[in-house]
C-alpha cells in the first residue's frame, strides 16, 4: 500500500479536501485504485452532533456513518463508497484505546499518547487502507490521507507524531506529503509572500514530517522567482512546487494537477513512475469547460435555515450544480431564510420580508432541505404551499417532505392544527411523529444511565444509512427518473416520520406516497400527480449525487424548473446520464405559472452559486 499525505498550514479553508479529492482523481485517471481516509482532531467520536454553523453539513455514508464533509467531497470526486472508519476523530481513537486499556488488553501498562494513542493512529490507518471502496475486490494502490486543522494546532500533535512513525515505518517509496500552504498577495507592496509557507514549512519539519510537495495557494499562479525562493529555503525541488491558484470551478483542480505534473512528482516519491500512464482526462476536462461556458439561468429558491453558510447544504448545492450542468443551465441559488417568510418577520421588518418573497417568487423552483428544529418552519409550509398552489416545480427533502406533508393537511384537509410533534407534542392532528424503533431505543438507553429523557440522547439515534424505497406507482414521474426500477437505496438521516395511519386520509385527497420502504408502513416519496413537479423525499438523495452521475430527483428538479419535464420523461437521461447527452441545451428558460409562461430575466443582484469562488467553493 503506498500513502499520500495532505496537510496544512498558515490558516484553515485553504481546500485541503478538495485538493486532496484531486490527487486522487489524477491518481485513478493514471490507472490506479484509490480510497481516502480523513483525520479530524476534535474529539467528538463523529460529526453527527455538530453544529451546520461551526462545521458545515453532516455527511452521511452508506453504513449510516455521520462524518465530515470532505468525506462527500472525495466521494464526489472518485466516485467511491466509504465506510465511517475513513473518519478519524481523536474521540474515536482515544474510546478505542481506552476500551482496550478497560478489557486489560495492555496488561497493566501505563497508557500513554506515545506509545499507545499513536499505535492506535497507526494500526487504524492501515487496517482502513485496506478496505476496497471501488466495489472491486482487493485493497486500493494508494490511500489519500487528509489530515485536518493547521500545522501546529495542540489537538493535531499526537496524529503528527503517528503519521511520522508512520512515514519512517513505511519508508519513503511508500509515503509522499503534500502541504498545502498559503501564499498571500498583499495589496500594499502586490507581491506574493513567502514568508507565511516557509514558517508551516520549518514548523512541519521540525514535527518530524518534511513535505515532498508544496501545493501553494495563490489568487493567481506562482511566479518563478517565488518558486526559487521557496524551493530554496523549504528544501522542495521546484518541479514539486504546485500552484492552486483561484479557478472558475472546483473542476479545473485535477487539471491544474495534471497540467503541473503533480501527478509524476507524487508517483515518483511512491516509486510509481514506470508502472502507470498518463492522466486520462477528458471526461473531467470537458466537464470543467461546459461549466465555465453555461449562460443561460435556472434559479432555485433554496429556502432554509442555516443561508449565512453555504457549506451547511453543501451537498445539495454540488447535487444542483450536477444537475444544472447536465441539463445545461448555469445555475443560479437564492437563498431565502425561512423566518424571513414568516408573518412575524412582516411585522418587524416588512422590507426583509418583501425580498424575501419578492426572491422565491421570481425563483423557477423551490427547494426546501433537510433541518432540525422549529425554527423557520413556518416559512419552510408557505414556502410548500406557494409552490404547490402556483405550479411551481418544488423538491422536499426529508424535514422538506415532512413540512409539505403538514402544508397539505392544513390547507386541502382543513386541519388548521395539523403539525409535527417534533414542533408540537400534544398536537390533535400528528401528521409527522417520532418513529417507533427510536422511541424503543432511547428507552433503553434512558433505562440504562445513557440519557435523561427518550429523546435526549442524540448521537446516532436516528435512521441512518442506506434504506431501500420500493416504488408504489410504476408510472410516477419519481420512479421514470430513476429509470423505472423496482427500487431504489438511498441514505437517510431523520428521527421522524409521515404518520402511517393518516395516509388513507391524505392520499384519498390527492397526496400521493409513490415510494415506501419494504414494510410499506414508512413513507418515503410523494407526489402531486396534478402538479408539473411536487416531490418529496424523506431521504438524502444528495449524498449520491456525483457530477457525471447527477441525482435523479435534482435532475427532474431542473428539468421541471426550465420547463421541459415532460420532454426528459418521454427520453430518461436518469442517473447515468452524462453532461453530454443533455436534452435541454439551448433551451429558452421559463416559468410555467397557472395563468400562462413567464420568461425569466438574467440582469440583477442575485447570487449566483457558480462554484466558482477559488478551490474550496
Amino acid at each position: 500500500m503506498k500513502y499520500v499525505l495532505v496537510t496544512g498550514g498558515v490558516v484553515s479553508g485553504l481546500g485541503k479536501g478538495v485538493t486532496a479529492s484531486s490527487i486522487g482523481v489524477v491518481l485513478k485517471a493514471c490507472g490506479l485504485r484509490v480510497t481516502s481516509i480523513k483525520i479530524d482532531p476534535y474529539l467528538n467520536t463523529d460529526a453527527g452532533t455538530m453544529s451546520p454553523f461551526e462545521h458545515g453539513e453532516v455527511f452521511v455514508l452508506d453504513d449510516g456513518g455521520e462524518v465530515d464533509l470532505d468525506l462527500g467531497n472525495y466521494e464526489r470526486f472518485l466516485d467511491i463508497k466509504l465506510t465511517r472508519d475513513n473518519n478519524i476523530t481523536t474521540g474515536k481513537i482515544y474510546q478505542s484505546v481506552i476500551d482496550k486499556e478497560r478489557r486489560g488488553d495492555y496488561l497493566g501498562k501505563t497508557v500513554q499518547v506515545v506509545p499507545h494513542i499513536t499505535d492506535a493512529i497507526q494500526e487504524w490507518i492501515e487496517r482502513v487502507a485496506m478496505i476496497p471502496v471501488d466495489g472491486k475486490e482487493g485493497p486500493a494502490d494508494v490511500c489519500v490521507i487528509e489530515l485536518g486543522g493547521t500545522i501546529g494546532d495542540i489537538e493535531s500533535m499526537p496524529f503528527i507524531e503517528a503519521l511520522g512513525q508512520f512515514s519512517y515505518r513505511v519508508g519513503p517509496g511508500n509515503f509522499c506529503l503534500v502541504h498545502v500552504s498559503l501564499v498571500p498577495v498583499l495589496n500594499v507592496v502586490g507581491e506574493q509572500k513567502t514568508k507565511p509557507t516557509q514558517h508551516s514549512v520549518r514548523g512541519l519539519r521540525g514535527l518530524g514530517l518534511t513535505p515532498n510537495i508544496l501545493a501553494c495557494r495563490s489568487t493567481t499562479a506562482l511566479e518563478e522567482n517565488v518558486k526559487e525562493k521557496l524551493s530554496k529555503f523549504c528544501h522542495v525541488p521546484a518541479a514539486n512546487i504546485i500552484t492552486l491558484y483561484d479557478v472558475s470551478n472546483i473542476w479545473h483542480i485535477p487539471l491544474l494537477l495534471r497540467d503541473q505534473k503533480a501527478h509524476k512528482a507524487i508517483l515518483k516519491g511512491l516509486n510509481l513512475l514506470g508502472v502507470t500512464g498518463e492522466p486520462v482526462l477528458e471526461e473531467w476536462t470537458s466537464r470543467a469547460k461546459t461549466c465555465d461556458m453555461l449562460q443561460d439561468p435556472v434559479r432555485i429558491a433554496m429556502v432554509g435555515k442555516y443561508t449565512g453558510l453555504s457549506d451547511a447544504y453543501l451537498s445539495v448545492l454540488k447535487a444542483l450544480l450536477h444537475a444544472s450542468v447536465a441539463c445545461r443551465r448555469k445555475l443560479v441559488v437564492e437563498w431565502v431564510a425561512a423566518t424571513d417568510l414568516e408573518e412575524s418577520t412582516e411585522i418587524e421588518a416588512p422590507d426583509v420580508h418583501k425580498a424575501a418573497w419578492d426572491q422565491l417568487e421570481e425563483a423557477d423552483g423551490i427547494l426546501v432541505p433537510g433541518g432540525f428544529g422549529d425554527r423557520g418552519v413556518q416559512g419552510k409550509i408557505l414556502a410548500a404551499k406557494y409552490a404547490r398552489e402556483h405550479n411551481v416545480p418544488f423538491l422536499g427533502i426529508c424535514l422538506g417532505m415532512q413540512i409539505a406533508v403538514i402544508e397539505f393537511a392544513r390547507s386541502v384537509l382543513n386541519m388548521k392544527d395539523a403539525n409535527s410533534t417534533e414542533f408540537e407534542a400534544n398536537t390533535t392532528n400528528p401528521c409527522v411523529i417520532f418513529m417507533p424503533e427510536l422511541r424503543l431505543l432511547n428507552s433503553f438507553l434512558c433505562n440504562n444511565n445513557y440519557a435523561q429523557g427518550s429523546k435526549t440522547h442524540m448521537g446516532g439515534t436516528m435512521r441512518l444509512g442506506s434504506r431501500r424505497t420500493y416504488f408504489q406507482v410504476p408510472d410516477c414521474k419519481s420512479a421514470k427518473l430513476y429509470g423505472n426500477v423496482k427500487y431504489v437505496d438511498e441514505r437517510h438521516r431523520h428521527r421522524y416520520e409521515v404518520n402511517p395511519d393518516m395516509i388513507t386520509e391524505l392520499e384519498n385527497a390527492g397526496l400521493s406516497f409513490v415510494g415506501k420502504d419494504e414494510s410499506s408502513r414508512r413513507m418515503e416519496i410523494l407526489e402531486l400527480r396534478t402538479h408539473p413537479y411536487f416531490v418529496g423525499v424523506q431521504f438524502h438523495p444528495e449524498f449520491k449525487s456525483r457530477p457525471g452521475k447527477p441525482s435523479a430527483l435534482f435532475l427532474g428538479l431542473i428539468a421541471a424548473s426550465c420547463g421541459h419535464l415532460e420532454a426528459f420523461l418521454q427520453n430518461p437521461i436518469h442517473v447515468k446520464m452524462q453532461t453530454k447527452n443533455s436534452l435541454t441545451n439551448g433551451m429558452p428558460t421559463s416559468k410555467v405559472y397557472q395563468n400562462g409562461i413567464k420568461n425569466k430575466h438574467v440582469n440583477g443582484s442575485h447570487n449566483i452559486y457558480s462554484n466558482c469562488n477559488g478551490v474550496h467553493a
